[in-house]
């Protein structure tokens, strides 16, 4: 039990809105299907990017004038992206997870985020109508709210946006007892 996120969505409620459940994303360095295809590319981004710059700095001044200031210029940005894609992108999202709480009422789902500032994502249960459990053996899972880009999340699109999950679509990621959540949710929009 985390109580973090019972006093931060239990902070949210409105009045006359009953608290359900509360939890968070498991913690940590997590790789997801979409690194089968970011790890290689970052790496040869990356790699191209630094052998850029060490050889745009390798250019003597007398022989380059000012080309020996531009071109190593020119491929800070890209080294600077390659480092994000190698590593930057796991410790982003690391620190995100560890900034998420996740909510469910008797009228709606929380989502809550305090990394830079706080933001708060409320779905009311009567209009939801796309609602998917992914669920792993040890019962943790992801719960997605809404369709689903197949191909942003492929591709690791939190990679360049800072989204965690690879899509812009809601959703309670990675936490425990998955099923028993989704099943909440299910019936209270029976109920509803």
């Amino acid at each position: 039990m985390n109580y973090d996120a019972i006093r931060i969505i239990q902070g949210e409620l409105d009045s006359g809105e009953q608290y359900i459940w509360s939890g968070i994303p498991k913690q940590g360095i997590f790789f997801r299907a979409s690194d089968i295809f970011m790890i290689p590319f970052s790496l040869l981004w990356g790699g191209f990017a630094i052998f850029w710059e060490i050889m745009a700095l390798s250019i003597p001044a007398h022989e380059a004038g000012p080309v020996s200031i531009i071109f190593p210029l020119f491929g800070i940005p890209f080294v600077i992206v390659g480092l994000h894609m190698i590593f930057g992108r796991f410790i982003y999202d690391s620190r995100m997870r560890s900034k998420t709480f996740y909510g469910l009422t008797d009228q709606r789902v929380i989502i809550v985020t305090e990394l830079f500032r706080k933001k708060v994502k409320s779905l009311n249960l009567r209009t939801m109508s796309d609602v998917s459990l992914s669920e792993k053996s040890n019962k943790s899972g992801t719960i997605t709210f809404g369709q689903e880009n197949a191909l942003l999340s492929f591709l690791g699109a939190y990679s360049f946006t800072g989204m965690s999950g690879g899509s812009n679509v809601p959703k309670f990621e990675f936490i425990d007892n998955a099923k028993n959540v989704y099943n909440q949710i299910r019936d209270l929009q029976k109920r509803i």
